[in-house]
């Protein structure tokens, strides 16, 4: 039988604003555990004083359990649902091609966070209109010319961008389609390579460190991780494959560089997208707004992270105008 991981947290205060007198549950669906967004989210939720009841439902990165998440909190008659990335959320409100289908979510509030192409991946309509009564959410990523300019500015004479992906992750698909576009605007060439997936649909960890290398091999200047939750979970395996072929990483997930994994990273903290997820969540349960009448919540800061430890390793120092602005770790 399929396991998942139950966690229920209530959150008591007092506050100025009332809530319901038997309070309100809102069910918060992840899919590889209450990371900083979550946690972020329930900070942003306790700090309001309200009687909420939070509970966690972890996939386990297992698509066979997404299907169960909307019809339990249908049954626990949920006042809002929180969906943690483009899976999870497609899973629970379905697409625009979908609204007619009851097997989605149509009717409950939800609030969607960590989903990197909201409009490319069909939820919604458009940023400032989702088009979805029932559907908001927030916007995390940077512009991806951000990420050129932010190789450009740490190597002068990049030319080559070389990405790997997972095909069976939607938003790493819409990334190397971007990026694709990206490279024709911006001048540079793109080596975009898919890892392999298994007979069961699945990348393997085994194919990253060839993929690592034939990019390498191909000529790239700079590696970028796009937006693959796979890639994500295997950093380390990833960071060892760069590190052996001396290739400077560049990934959007901060704790990669803070972890030694990447190079730099340009990215919006997790935690504050949590905490923006719980704004849009304490408009919709305190103040009465319709979810689908407020705008998808966009982050506008972000920072850099430069990883000195990695920079020696593969032997590539960072400019002094970059490390005027960048946050450096070791």
């Amino acid at each position: 039988m399929l396991k998942y991981l139950l966690c229920t947290l209530a959150v008591v205060a007092s506050g100025s604003t009332v809530a319901r007198a038997q309070g309100l549950d809102v069910m918060i669906a992840t899919w590889r555990g209450c990371e900083d967004a979550c946690q972020g989210f329930k900070d942003h939720m306790a700090s309001l004083g309200q009687d909420v009841r939070l509970t966690v439902r972890d996939a386990g990165q297992d698509k066979a359990v997404l299907p169960r998440l909307l019809g339990e909190a249908r049954a626990s008659e949920a006042d809002l649902i929180v969906s943690w990335g483009t899976s999870v959320t497609k899973a629970i409100a379905g697409d625009l091609t979908q609204l007619e289908d009851p097997a989605f979510n149509h009717d409950i509030p939800q609030v969607f966070m960590i989903v990197a192409d909201p409009v490319g991946s069909g939820l919604v309509e458009s940023l400032d209109d989702t088009g979805r009564p029932n559907l908001t959410g927030t916007y995390n990523r940077m512009p991806e010319t951000v990420t050129i300019q932010t190789i450009r500015s740490y190597l002068p004479g990049f030319g080559t961008l070389g990405l790997i992906y997972n095909e069976n992750e939607p938003n790493s698909v819409l990334k190397y389609q971007e990026l694709q576009e990206l490279s024709k605007t911006e001048g540079f060439e793109l080596v975009a390579l898919a890892l392999p997936l298994t007979q069961a649909g699945q990348p393997s960890v085994e194919d990253i460190s060839p993929k690592v290398r034939e990019v390498a091999q191909a000529g790239a200047d700079f590696l970028y991780v796009g937006s693959s939750s796979f890639l994500q979970a295997n950093s380390a395996i990833l960071g060892a494959a760069v590190r052996d072929a001396k290739l400077p990483l560049i990934s959007p997930y901060e704790e990669a560089a803070r972890e030694g994994n990447a190079l730099l990273s340009v990215a919006a903290s997790y935690y504050e997208v949590g905490r923006l997820a719980g704004r849009q969540a304490a408009a919709i349960l305190f103040d009465g707004a319709r979810a689908g009448d407020l705008p998808v919540a966009r982050m506008s800061e972000f920072a850099v992270t430069i990883n000195l430890s990695m920079a020696k390793q593969i032997g590539l120092y960072p400019p002094v105008n970059l490390i005027q602005i960048a946050e450096i770790v070791e």
